[in-house]
């Protein structure tokens, strides 16, 4: 049966950056190892503006981040010297593990022009094996992710296993990540087999078990359910999900199976220990104000 409904909340991740922010959600923390997820824009701003919207250096720990476009680009930079311009339909995969610091700047802005910037940001936590893995950061370009097509429906398998379909995006447990686009009539369902799974929709609406689901909304399944999803309207939809990982602490950047983890992150980038983006380190964003929030409970300004 449906289990929840995720209403999307306004949140800031920069002084030009609004989004609406899914996970972390008080009543639904994650879904499957999914532990965070922004939709940022269509945006649309004048051209002198677009530095405003850069997300300066910004460190992560215990998670791996994954950047995937509808339009727009963005550069990516960070401490492991990558610098990767992130374009619609790749998936850029980035393990923190350990440790890291990574940018993201806005550096052509004729693309912020006419609302043609829009991405999806979602966080996957570790299993806490790989917690402490060495940092990586891995680009797949649209022809390394498989699609599918039937009629009124088209789908591309961004990371995991489901439908049968899998490739070469190198996850650490067991998850799907899917984008769906659905002509208005068309009809899909959710992968089998997963814990937990979730669908966003990104824009239009759908019908699930005789009611309507708007732009903004995610619905959350338990196991066994197998909905059946008509679209309203042409709409996009971002399906994901996977096997539970456990409790986790999230506290800005930082996501971990132990509290005095993130307390040691906290200290390690105040100190500087996480090194800068080599070709990105003439500033950065400060340590918050820790207002005695407790480790569990996300905070408004996190960053991708």
């Amino acid at each position: 049966m449906l289990d929840i409904v995720i209403e999307a909340r306004g949140a800031s991740i920069g002084p030009g950056m609004r989004v609406q922010r899914i996970l972390p959600f008080r009543l639904k923390r994650m879904v499957g190892p999914f532990i965070f997820m922004d939709h940022a824009g269509p945006v649309n701003i004048e051209p002198q503006q677009a530095s405003s919207m850069d997300v300066l250096p910004h460190p992560h720990i215990g998670l791996s981040t994954v950047s995937y476009l509808f339009g727009g680009q963005v550069t990516h930079r960070d401490s492991l010297g990558v610098q990767q311009v992130i374009r619609p339909g790749e998936v850029n995969w980035m393990t923190a593990g350990s440790g890291i610091a990574h940018s993201e700047r806005f550096e052509d802005p004729a693309t912020l022009a006419g609302g043609q910037l829009e991405m999806i940001q979602t966080w996957v936590a570790l299993p806490e094996e790989d917690e402490e893995a060495t940092p990586s950061f891995d680009n797949y370009k649209p022809e390394q992710l498989p699609i599918f097509t039937d009629t009124g429906v088209w789908m591309r398998l961004i990371a995991g296993d489901a439908f049968g379909l899998n490739n070469k995006v190198k996850t650490h447990s067991p998850l799907f990540y899917l984008h769906v686009v659905l002509e208005p009539g068309g009809r899909f369902g959710l992968p089998t087999g997963h814990t937990e799974r979730g669908i966003y929709v990104a824009k239009g609406s759908i019908e699930v078990s005789g009611r309507t689901y708007t732009a903004g909304q995610m619905l959350v399944f338990t196991k066994g359910v197998d909905p059946v999803i008509l679209a309203k309207e042409a709409s996009t939809l971002m399906m994901l999900g996977g096997e539970p990982l456990g409790e986790r602490f999230i506290w800005w950047n930082f996501v971990s199976s132990r509290k005095e983890r993130i307390e040691q992150a906290k200290a390690d980038w105040k100190a500087g220990r996480i090194l800068l983006p080599p070709s990105d380190n003439e500033e950065f964003v400060p340590l918050p104000e820790d207002r005695s929030k407790p480790a569990g409970s996300p905070s408004p300004q996190a960053l991708s």
